[in-house]
């Protein structure tokens, strides 16, 4: 039971730890729109300026403070240091920073580098950026006499979005490799969201990737191939989601029997299914209490899913009571889920239902998964004494509560 304990101590320090930076990030998103021609590939990014810029800071200077990445200028706010857009510099140079923004920017045919192009560039303040979720508002966000609007006061780095739009005359290809070569070194830039939406002909294509993209992207014209990375994503959403996890993890342990398990994790699958697709497309709540409240009931559900698992279930029917307490809790999760994909797929996106199917079979793999990681020690932890398996299970029940409790303080602080 010490071990418990020291190793729940752990795994509070690691989840209550303060992120540090001195660049402002508010948007980890990289859209890629490419389009085919018979003279190569057209591609339209989006991506945060600060993936650009953060990785160019100086050596301190005389006063101890890094000396600004280009096109940029430092302030020190309250104590901390924060990094602006210097658009005197950049009005007096935008082939520059297009140059930096590009060459962070790797395309590849058969292992081989491919020359590019930079057609133009455009920056715009977070929050008043032009649509991007299709090719025709991407071409229209990089078209423009003004590379930056006018009116604009000061602005963080942090609050400025760069839309590039590169050209690879390298004649008709159907297979290719993109990735980034930049390592900013913001938290939370190993979430970064990648979307890349391939055009060729009447074929369009979803490819999505999560990180920094330093391992290339390989896009071709399989449909599979473009579902797989939603697969991939979906399984990658709930193992990395602790929230997710320590749900299913209670489920598991309260389940008596396998028929009573199936029972759970149908009625989880129901509920979160569901909300996954309202939640999507926006039907749902809009006001902004909304997220704030899914997020602190799902860490409330957490703590009595620990509850229920530890509490005898002699009810009858009492499998039909847990698969209705978990399709009800999954409704919860299911809204969880599209928050963190609406994020990085637009209802209007090409192929929208394909890649919305594709990441909730992900989610659903990925619950698999748990479920045949922990099944088989909850079966072989039954057939010890009935003492190692009541303790065990109610030691586990006990940290998921604790940290469950962790985030209901952290996550009403919204309402307070």
């Amino acid at each position: 039971m010490r071990h418990v304990f020291i190793f729940l101590a752990a795994v509070i320090s690691l989840l209550t730890q303060p992120a540090l930076a001195h660049f402002k990030l508010n948007q980890n998103v990289r859209v890629h729109h490419v389009s085919h021609s018979g003279d190569g590939l057209d591609i339209y990014l989006r991506m945060p300026m600060s993936y650009v810029m953060a990785g160019l800071v100086g050596s301190e200077d005389s006063e101890g403070l890094p000396t600004p990445a280009p096109y940029t200028y430092n302030q020190i706010e309250g104590g901390v240091l924060m990094h602006y857009l210097d658009q005197h510099a950049l009005r007096s140079d935008p082939e520059g920073l297009a140059a930096l923004a590009a060459d962070t920017v790797d395309l590849s045919v058969e292992g081989h580098a491919q020359p590019v192009t930079v057609v133009s560039m455009r920056l715009h303040p977070l929050g008043s950026e032009l649509g991007f979720a299709t090719l025709e508002e991407a071409q229209s966000a990089v078209t423009g006499r003004n590379v930056f609007p006018r009116a604009v006061g000061e602005t963080y780095v942090g609050d400025v979005m760069l839309d590039l739009h590169l050209r690879y005359n390298i004649g008709p290809v159907d297979t290719y490799s993109l990735s980034h070569r930049s390592n900013p070194g913001l938290p939370g830039q190993e979430d970064t969201a990648n979307l890349i939406l391939d055009y060729n002909g009447e074929l369009i294509r979803t490819f999505r990737a999560t990180g920094l993209m330093h391992d290339p992207v390989t896009v071709s014209g399989s449909a599979t191939a473009a579902a797989s990375t939603f697969v991939v994503e979906g399984i990658r959403h709930i193992l990395e989601g602790p929230d997710h996890v320590l749900f299913v993890l209670c489920m598991i342990i309260g389940a008596l029997n396998l028929h009573s398990l199936l029972a759970r994790v149908t009625g989880f699958t129901l509920g979160h299914t569901v909300t996954l697709i309202l939640g999507f497309f926006g039907i749902a709540p809009s006001g902004a209490w909304f997220i704030p409240t899914v997020e602190l009931a799902i860490a409330l559900s957490i703590i009595y899913a620990a509850i229920m698992a530890v509490r005898p279930s002699d009810q009858k029917h009492g499998d039909l009571k847990a698969f209705a307490i978990t399709s009800s809790i999954g409704l919860l999760h299911g809204f969880g889920f599209s928050f963190m994909l609406h994020q990085i797929l637009r209802v209007d996106a090409p192929n929208v239902w394909h890649s919305l199917l594709a990441f909730n079979v992900g989610v659903e793999i990925g619950q698999l998964m748990i479920v045949l990681l922990i099944w088989p020690l909850v079966l072989f932890l039954r057939k010890l004494p009935g003492r190692v398996w009541v303790g065990s299970r109610a030691a586990v029940a006990a940290c998921a509560s604790l940290i469950a409790m962790i985030w209901v303080v952290e996550r009403a602080e919204f309402f307070v």
